[in-house]
């Protein structure tokens, strides 16, 4: 029978010490039901096990079926992992939008990076940002019905006609409607607006925050995010990046309006990417502006968390040190990061240098020669670029490397180089940063 026919859910992985591994659902099974409802999907499966008493109906894979009585707390998981986290097949994104990262993408690298996904149900899930365009009618009334938060949004613009043509979608406008509906059913929400250079900033930016403003508090937050531009943009919309007096510009707007909206709605609202503090040669703001960091996967106060963190994690170490505490074996290490962040990680090595003895870090800017220079995030980086500008550089005993350089859970970089082939290439051991300031610190020092 064609899997895609067969009625339920594979479960792939049973968490230790959850409901189901108590209840003897393994890995291979199948989920058919709850409460004697078809399972379409994590839509219905989020709602259905909110409940306290729940009935669920597992396939194993010799055929039999088990009919499961589970008491549990609300709101606690079962704990099942499922072969597919959506349960059912990805939509992908319709839209041809001016500023799509995905179509400025060299042929020839894995299928996967190609995929445009444009899916509510990883907004839910995993925090993706979606346009609308591809959420039907029946998808805005089951987020209402099931009251799945947050959900995140692509906006843009709030100018309907202008954003038909940044999404090359002549429903587009239309779609922003669905914005009434979950706000008026207190759907909890974020948005994000991509800029572009002469199309929805200046009077274009200042409108749509005006707009966009009408749905606060429901609409939690608004990141702005300056348009990325990689070399193969050949055939696509022309775009230009912005300049230095551009962003001072940009965020003098969103500073504005911060100050209206946290006087309106105790949040700050709308916020600007860590770039552009970056490109106008401003402070970051301090972290009681980022409203607990609702964007950070936008790039929204990750270098100011990051930072705190960091100072934190220092002034334990000093205090450590002080008292006598642990001591460190000299060392000579490396970190290689995009440009974004290299001037605040060339800041911390000098702290942490100062702090202990006989500490020797070398920080390298890797330039993005594979998407162009103009692309300054780590986790847009190769092994390729990685490799080619740090051959011959003194690297120390350990050369580390931020997380977000690597495919989720795996040791694979954007253009398939492992880390293995990497460290044969460079001759050193390769440590991977978590995105902490703690961590940073832990990576690095080794104890006597």
């Amino acid at each position: 029978m064609n899997r895609k026919n067969q009625k339920g859910h594979i479960i792939k992985e049973v968490l230790p010490g959850s409901i189901a591994e108590e209840l003897e659902i393994a890995p291979g099974d199948r989920l058919l039901e709850i409460n004697n409802e078809e399972i379409t999907d994590i839509f219905d499966y989020q709602y259905y096990i909110e409940d306290e008493y729940i009935e669920i109906l597992i396939e194993k894979p010799n055929k039999e079926q088990w009919l499961l009585e589970v008491d549990k707390d609300e709101d606690e998981d079962l704990g099942i992992v499922f072969e597919n986290g959506l349960m059912d097949d990805y939509r992908s994104c319709h839209n041809k939008c001016i500023f799509c990262f995905i179509d400025q993408m060299p042929k020839g690298m894995r299928e996967t990076l190609y995929f445009k996904d444009d899916d509510s149900r990883l907004s839910f899930l995993q925090g993706n940002y979606v346009t609308l365009t591809n959420m039907s009618e029946h998808d805005v009334d089951r987020i209402i019905k099931y009251h799945l938060s947050p959900i995140n949004i692509s906006f843009q613009t709030m100018n309907p006609s202008l954003r038909c043509m940044m999404l090359n979608n002549r429903f587009a406008g239309e779609a922003l409607k669905k914005v009434d509906k979950l706000y008026e059913a207190g759907i909890a929400m974020n948005g994000q607006i991509v800029l572009c250079t002469g199309v929805n900033d200046g009077k274009e930016l200042e409108y749509s925050i005006r707009k966009l403003m009408e749905y606060a508090p429901v609409l939690e937050s608004v990141s702005v995010v300056p348009v990325g531009l990689s070399k193969y943009r050949e055939g696509l919309y022309p775009l230009e990046p912005f300049l230095r007096e551009d962003a001072v510009q940009v965020l003098q707007m969103i500073h504005a309006f911060q100050k209206e909206c946290y006087e309106r709605f105790g949040l700050h609202f709308i916020h600007a990417s860590d770039e552009w503090y970056i490109l106008a040669g401003w402070e970051l703001p301090e972290e009681e502006n980022y409203d607990g960091y609702l964007q950070l996967e936008n790039g929204v106060g990750m270098l100011r968390l990051f930072l705190n963190e960091f100072e934190d994690a220092l002034e334990e170490l000093k205090k450590n040190l002080s008292e006598g505490g642990e001591r460190y074996l000299p060392a000579e290490v490396s970190i290689a990061t995009g440009g974004l962040a290299y001037p605040y990680i060339c800041r911390m090595a000098g702290a942490l240098m100062e702090t202990v003895e006989g500490l020797t870090i070398h920080v390298y800017h890797i330039v993005n020669d594979f998407f162009g220079e103009m692309i300054t995030v780590s986790g847009l980086l190769t092994g390729t670029d990685i490799i080619g500008q740090l051959k011959g550089k003194p690297l120390g005993e350990r050369l580390l490397l931020p997380e977000n350089v690597l495919r989720s859970g795996e040791t694979v970089f954007l253009d398939d180089v492992t880390v293995e082939e990497m460290e044969k290439a460079l001759q050193v051991k390769i440590d991977i940063v978590k995105s902490s300031g703690y961590d940073f610190i832990n990576t690095i020092l080794v104890e006597k």
